[in-house]
């Protein structure tokens, strides 16, 4: 069995399946080990929700680790396989994301260029059941959409919930981060005008691989990138931000009790299919790799 010390360095958390199991490990993505969890009353499977309400206090918890086991031996699902509600998502939170979707044609949240950046956050979410975990394959709605885009971007864990949050307080209810691709069909987007139907189709939330604990982190100051088959699409850093993510955690509870384990997928940057000359769609077979520094690399493919 190998051993590591708790600290910043090794706070990464997963979902795995091993031996028909589906549970909760403690990850170490740099030593190629993971921790499957089971409860210390049944020695059965933990959910990643257990985590998060334990405060990864695994010490004190109800639960404790197995025997670690290689990180190749495992299949790792979404680190919260079937969120509890939707997923909470921020439209147009970069500037040039939000000029570049202004200039494509598609965006109907803006009346003319000016109105291209945003004044308070736009919100919408996407449906529990379009989340899909590392190198699930994402499904091409054929006869559906035919503009198939994707969307790098940080997402946050939320560990403390609670109504009315400060901006200055907000860190201490968050438990955590992790990476999704906010899969979306440009035409529905633009025919219904508002975007829950394009952002929602079965499999448009690929998320993973793992979530690291929020110490581990600082997001305000960390590298998303994406790659569309090896070829570097999106390349931004989270403080261009224009609502950093204490401001849309005082947005969004100022009026919604947020719960533990509720996301936040804080928007994209530039770079996204739609915004290039001519755009440029996903097609079958096509890889996205996404990497947030600090968390790792999500990859999935168009099937």
């Amino acid at each position: 069995m190998h051993a590591i010390p708790y600290g910043p360095d090794y706070m990464k958390f997963g979902t795995i399946q091993i031996g028909g199991t589906t549970t909760a490990a403690r990850v170490d993505a740099e030593g190629g080990w993971v921790w499957p969890l089971v409860r210390n009353d049944t020695g059965g499977p933990v959910e990643i929700l257990d985590v998060i309400t334990a405060g990864y206090d695994l010490a004190s918890g109800p639960m404790r680790e197995s025997s670690s086991l290689p990180l190749r031996q495992v299949k790792f699902e979404a680190p919260i396989p079937r969120p509890r509600r939707n997923i909470i998502c921020i439209g147009k939170n970069y500037r040039e994301h939000a000029r570049e979707f202004s200039r494509s044609g598609f965006d109907t949240s803006t009346a003319a260029p000016p109105d291209s950046v945003p004044v308070a956050p736009i919100i919408f979410t996407k449906f529990p059941e379009t989340v899909i975990g590392p190198g699930a394959p994402i499904h091409y709605p054929r006869g559906v959409s035919e503009s198939l885009d994707y969307e790098a971007e940080l997402a946050v864990i939320i560990g403390t919930g609670g109504r009315a949050i400060r901006a200055a307080d907000a860190y201490a209810h968050v438990w955590g981060y992790t990476i999704v691709n906010d899969v979306t069909a440009r035409d529905l987007q633009a025919r219904h005008q508002q975007w829950f139907l394009g952002k929602s189709l079965d499999g448009f939330c690929p998320m993973g691989p793992w979530a690291v604990t929020a110490d581990a982190i600082d997001p305000g100051n960390i590298d998303i990138r994406c790659w569309v088959n090896e070829e570097l699409r999106q390349s931004a850093n989270s403080r261009d931000l224009i609502f950093d993510i204490p401001s849309l955690i005082e947005t969004i509870s100022a009026g919604i009790t947020l719960q533990p384990g509720d996301i936040i997928a804080t928007g994209t940057p530039s770079g996204v299919g739609v915004g290039l000359n001519p755009p440029r769609f996903l097609r079958s077979g096509d890889r996205i790799t996404i990497e947030i520094g600090g968390i790792g690399r999500l990859t999935n493919a168009v099937a």
